[in-house]
C-alpha cells in the first residue's frame, strides 16, 4: 500500500526491478544515476524524480548517495477525482515517459515530510494513513511549484482522462477497444478522443497505441518473454499481427529490440 525506506536500506537497488506502484525518489546528498525505461538520468542533492507504476528502473551509479524511496499503490493514494488529478498533474507519474528530474527549492518541506511519513509507518499512531496521505499530497503540491517556478507549461488532465490511461495499462490482456473502455468509464469514444487530443495531441486509439507498444518494451527487455508470450499478455491472438505493429511503433521488429535493450 505504502512502502518507504532509506537509499541505504532498499534491496537489490542495483537490479531491475518493476513494481505496480508509483516510486518518487529523492536525493538528500551526493548523486545517483537511475533508469527508467530507457532512459537514464542523474539526481542530485534536493532533487526528485518521479516514476510511474509499471515502469522498469534500477540504478547504475550512486556517489556518496543519501535519500529516501517512497512507494505507494494508486489505490492508497486515489481516493477521489482530485487525487487522481494531483498524481497526473504537470506530467508526474505520467503514462507517457515523461520522467525528469525535479530540483526542488523548498527542500527542506520535502525531507520533513519524508521524515515525518517513516515515523508514521513506524510508530502507527491512530489515522497515521491519513496522515500519510495528506503527507503526501503536500509534497506533490512542493514538486508541482517547484516547476512552475522553474517556468513550466502546467499540464492538468480531467480525472476522465487519467482513468481511461489507467483502465487501458491495468487491461493489456483483454485488448478492449476503444468502444469496451469507452462504455466501462460510462462515457463516449467521442469524448475520450477530445479529451486525448487535448491532453496528449493525439487520439485515443493512437493513445492506447502507444500505451501498448511501451508496455511491450518492457516485457521483452525485462521480462525477456519470447515474442509469442508478449503478443498473448497482451491481447494478440496472432504473433505475426504483433511483431507489424510492435515494428510499425517502434521502427524495430520485437526480437531485434530484445537483442538491443534486454536487461
Amino acid at each position: 500500500m505504502v512502502e518507504i525506506k532509506t537509499l541505504d536500506e532498499y534491496p537489490l537497488i542495483d537490479k531491475p526491478r518493476r513494481v505496480m506502484k508509483y516510486v518518487l525518489i529523492w536525493c538528500s546528498q551526493g548523486t545517483a544515476t537511475v533508469v527508467v525505461d530507457e532512459k537514464e538520468l542523474t539526481l542530485r542533492p534536493h532533487q526528485v524524480l518521479t516514476i510511474t507504476s509499471g515502469q522498469v528502473h534500477f540504478f547504475t551509479q550512486r556517489n556518496q548517495a543519501a535519500g529516501f524511496i517512497l512507494e505507494f499503490t494508486l489505490d492508497f493514494f486515489c481516493k477521489n477525482d482530485h487525487d487522481i488529478e494531483l498524481i497526473f498533474h504537470n506530467g508526474l507519474f505520467c503514462h507517457f515517459d515523461m520522467n525528469e528530474v525535479i530540483n526542488v527549492t523548498h527542500h527542506s518541506a520535502m525531507e520533513t515530510q519524508l521524515q515525518c511519513i517513516r515515523e508514521e509507518l513506524q510508530r502507527k499512531p491512530y489515522q497515521y494513513l491519513i496522515s500519510i496521505h495528506a503527507r503526501i499530497e503536500l509534497m506533490l503540491v512542493e514538486i508541482n511549484r517547484a516547476k512552475v517556478e522553474r517556468g513550466d507549461e502546467i499540464w492538468k488532465p480531467e480525472a476522465l482522462f487519467l482513468k481511461f490511461l489507467e483502465l487501458v495499462r491495468a487491461n493489456f490482456e483483454h485488448h478492449y477497444s476503444l468502444s469496451q473502455l469507452a462504455e466501462m468509464l460510462g462515457t463516449t469514444e467521442a469524448k475520450l478522443t477530445e479529451q486525448a487530443k487535448l491532453y496528449a495531441g493525439k487520439t485515443a486509439q493512437n493513445v492506447m497505441y502507444g500505451l501498448i507498444a511501451s508496455e511491450a518494451k518492457r516485457l521483452l527487455t525485462y521480462h525477456a518473454y519470447s515474442v509469442k508470450e508478449v503478443a498473448y499478455r497482451l491481447g494478440f491472438n496472432d504473433p505475426f499481427y504483433f511483431s507489424n505493429f510492435f515494428k510499425k511503433h517502434t521502427r524495430l521488429s520485437p526480437k531485434a529490440y530484445q537483442r538491443k535493450y534486454a536487461l
